[in-house]
């Protein structure tokens, strides 16, 4: 009798632990891919509106100081996992993402510069960007990348430039340095800081002319009155990059400095917010709607 009490007593210890060990492992599951959300943030995000912010900017390029206007829009989107592009439906498979189309006009003597950069981040824990395009414009000519996050980073590469023209390549996963900017809106509290490894953003990349790799960087998060700033310093590159954010929920870029040390000279490009409305921009294409332009700065 007192051996088959325990028995039963055994089965049943047996039965608890890997109960709670398999609760304990969904629990774990389910937390590493629960949305990392502010109490307000549906209420914020998913209105049918996107964030737009205009910024005055002052560019550094060829040693020079030019100004120009800085626009960052931010809005959620459904995501094609496997396609890697805005859902046109609904549907199971999709995934919630926070897209920052990141714009940028300027003047370097007689000619323009329009930049653009796209970057999709799943509003997830530890989940790094889907999928991240630029591209430049300007008088010479063209430059585009698109990197889609697969079993590695696959990088498709074009330019008018000999040397970068038409190639593809694959990279181990790093940190991106695009993402940051949308994980400073949807969780600061993640931020990655110390010392790191970190793919530079790819308008620094593309207009420096420097390989597309991962380099040392060491990330710290300070605060300053009712703002925090997000800093990244590249020794190899001598660059540092330094995001100013509100402390509170939305998490609003106030603005931004990104220093430069090249032969011997040093030169600062700065974005300072001008204004922030919400708007669902997209149906907002006729020659009335220009106000909108107006109240942002622009």
């Amino acid at each position: 009798m007192k051996t088959y009490s325990f028995i039963i007593a055994s089965f049943l210890f047996l039965f608890c632990t890997i109960s709670t060990s398999k609760k304990e492992s969904i629990t774990k599951e389910k937390n590493e891919n629960t949305p990392v959300k502010h109490p307000k943030f549906n209420d914020y995000w998913y209105t049918g509106k996107a964030e737009i912010t205009a910024y005055k900017l002052t560019q550094a390029r060829y040693g020079e100081i030019y100004e120009g206007t800085a626009v960052h829009i931010f809005v959620t989107e459904d995501f094609l996992p496997t396609k890697q592009v805005k859902a046109d439906n609904r549907n199971a498979q999709n995934i919630p993402i926070l897209k920052l189309n990141s714009t940028k006009k300027f003047v370097t003597g007689i000619y323009p510069y329009a930049i653009m950069t796209s970057t999709f981040s799943p509003i997830a824990r530890d989940k790094q960007a889907l999928k991240i395009s630029f591209s430049a414009q300007e008088w010479c000519g063209n430059t585009f990348i698109q990197l889609n996050n697969r079993k590695k980073f696959e990088i498709d590469f074009h330019s008018y430039f000999q040397s970068d023209a038409d190639r593809k390549q694959s990279l181990e996963k790093k940190i991106l340095e695009n993402e940051l900017w949308n994980q400073l809106r949807i969780s600061p509290e993640t931020m990655p800081t110390g010392n790191l490894k970190i793919i530079p953003s790819f308008e620094f990349l593309a207009l420096q002319h420097k390989e597309i790799k991962s380099y040392a960087a060491v990330a710290s998060f300070k605060d300053a009155g009712n703002f925090k700033i997000y800093s990244l310093n590249y020794p190899e590159l001598n660059r540092i990059l330094a995001i100013k954010i509100s402390k509170e929920f939305p998490y609003y870029i106030q603005s931004w400095t990104e220093t430069l040390t090249k032969r011997g000279k040093t030169t600062t490009t700065q974005g300072e917010k001008i204004n922030t409305i919400r708007s669902a921009y997209w149906t907002k294409n006729g020659l009335k709607n220009t106000a909108e332009r107006k109240e942002l700065g622009l």
